[in-house]
């Protein structure tokens, strides 16, 4: 009986769990650091997740994000960069990018999806932005991005 009543509690605990975790973890991260980002004559005021769990947010739970911002993942080494959407409510376009602002290859990203979408070569930053940024503004691969991240 006793062994009973702890695996009830138990499975209780985690059931609660399970439940409220969700609930706390449908915030936006709003307040990271900021820097400003040039794509030739165009601004972008960027957000700059590098810590691992800011990495791991990233912009999921928004519902909005103004045209003129993104959001730059800093990893500490180059590699192989994939990302997917996973309770990210907008669609964005991932831009991977060279250390020294060179664009490696685009990806559109719709949301809510798992899809993994990853650099054609290691990297050691992705710029994601609204669907479609890029392309409204020309920029490809190949486009250079400046800003303090990406100097010499």
């Amino acid at each position: 009986m006793t062994i009973t009543i702890r695996i009830l509690a138990l499975m209780l605990a985690i059931s609660l769990m399970v439940w409220t975790a969700p609930a706390r973890a449908q915030q936006p991260q709003m307040n990271l650091p900021r820097i400003t980002l040039q794509a030739g004559m165009y601004q972008i005021d960027t957000q700059v997740a590098q810590a691992p769990e800011q990495r791991s947010v990233g912009l999921m739970w928004r519902r909005e994000m103004p045209m003129h911002e993104g959001m730059l993942f800093v990893f500490e080494q180059p590699s192989t960069q994939c990302f997917w959407m996973m309770n990210t409510l907008i669609p964005l376009t991932a831009a991977f990018v060279a250390d020294d602002g060179t664009i490696v290859n685009l990806a559109d990203m719709q949301p809510q999806t798992v899809n993994s979408h990853c650099s054609e070569r290691p990297v050691r930053f992705v710029l994601e932005m609204n669907q479609g940024w890029f392309a409204k503004r020309g920029l490809k691969a190949g486009a250079r991005l400046s800003g303090a991240p990406f100097a010499r």
